[in-house]
């Protein structure tokens, strides 16, 4: 009993200075060597300010920004705090939630051509999604170019600049970074 009691404190110790300790420290130092930029966080700064990262979705509010996904992480868009609503489909709430946003979408952007997409109207897993599908970009665009002064087809030829492909040409979605097309309309060259 004794013989066996020691051996697994000493594969306790073993395990936690190797899993614990070297193997979290050898891979934060190679995240640092390969991918700085992602390994702190894909930060986005403009001017030497950092105005938000590139993964992490924001509140927008404003007519003339392009609003990304509605959040139920914490508070809206919480980093420390994410998941979805975690809503069934037959939930009274999550009906209702959804029949509120689509009456503000369509208030908030009368001149657009159809229902909002659905990717405007409910939130993603994480509440923390950073991207919309051109789809929603393009429904967006009369709100943004009236409360910016531009024409439509300027605002979208700026929505098509930004669209991202599928990955490797078949993985995911095309998808827009609200952040960075944001950006671009406040002639804002990240760093």
């Amino acid at each position: 009993m004794i013989r066996h009691l020691g051996t697994s404190v000493r594969v306790t110790i073993v395990s936690i200075v190797l899993l614990g300790l070297i193997y979290p420290l050898a891979m934060t130092g190679i995240a640092q060597a390969l991918f700085p930029r992602q390994a702190n966080g894909s930060l986005v700064t403009v001017n030497g300010k950092i105005v938000g990262s590139s993964i992490i979705g924001q509140l927008w509010t404003k007519p003339q920004d392009f609003q990304g996904r509605p959040s139920a992480a914490g508070k809206g868009y919480d980093p420390n705090a994410t998941g979805g609503t975690n809503y069934g489909p037959t939930s009274k709430k999550l009906i209702d939630s959804t029949r509120r946003t689509i009456a503000q979408l369509e208030k908030g952007n009368p001149d657009a051509v159809g229902p909002p997409p659905m990717d405007l109207v409910t939130s993603s897993a994480s509440g923390i999604d950073p991207d919309i599908s051109p789809q929603s970009a393009y429904w967006e665009s009369p709100r943004v170019a009236k409360a910016r002064h531009m024409s439509v087809s300027a605002v979208d030829a700026l929505i098509a600049k930004h669209v991202v492909g599928r990955t490797f040409g078949f993985l995911g979605e095309p998808h827009v970074n609200v952040l960075e097309l944001n950006l671009a309309l406040d002639g804002l060259k990240p760093q």
